[in-house]
């Protein structure tokens, strides 16, 4: 278990929903993975991302998929790609990654509450 935190603590993590609006391989990538752009709604817009999901998702079916990411993060070099927005998920009991998002469409930019 992590270390406790205040819920102010919590609040500085910006966690918000958004839409997949493009997806492709990252064959350059050292693991499997698959670059994403993200609409987080008008207030932060598109943001690109990599995430490790090849083993439940191919990129044609994340598109138009809600997911959940962390926006307030700097942006981090992975690769060839600038990863702009952490897309969450979970792994499974062999260590694929399944994402986590609403389970009722809501608007992209909403934050976690």
């Amino acid at each position: 278990m992590a270390d406790e935190i205040t819920f102010d603590d919590f609040l500085k993590v910006d966690i918000r929903v958004g839409r997949v609006t493009r997806a492709e391989p990252f064959p350059e990538a050292r693991k499997p993975a698959i670059k994403l752009w993200v609409d987080f709604g008008p207030e932060i817009g598109e943001r690109k991302s990599s995430a490790q999901l090849t083993a439940h998702y191919t990129p044609e079916s994340l598109v138009g998929r809600q997911v959940m990411g962390v926006v307030n993060f700097p942006p981090r070099q992975i690769g060839p790609v600038r990863s702009e927005v952490l897309v969450l998920g979970v792994s499974d009991s062999e260590g694929g990654i399944v994402l986590l998002a609403p389970d009722q469409d809501v608007a992209e930019g909403e934050r976690m509450h």
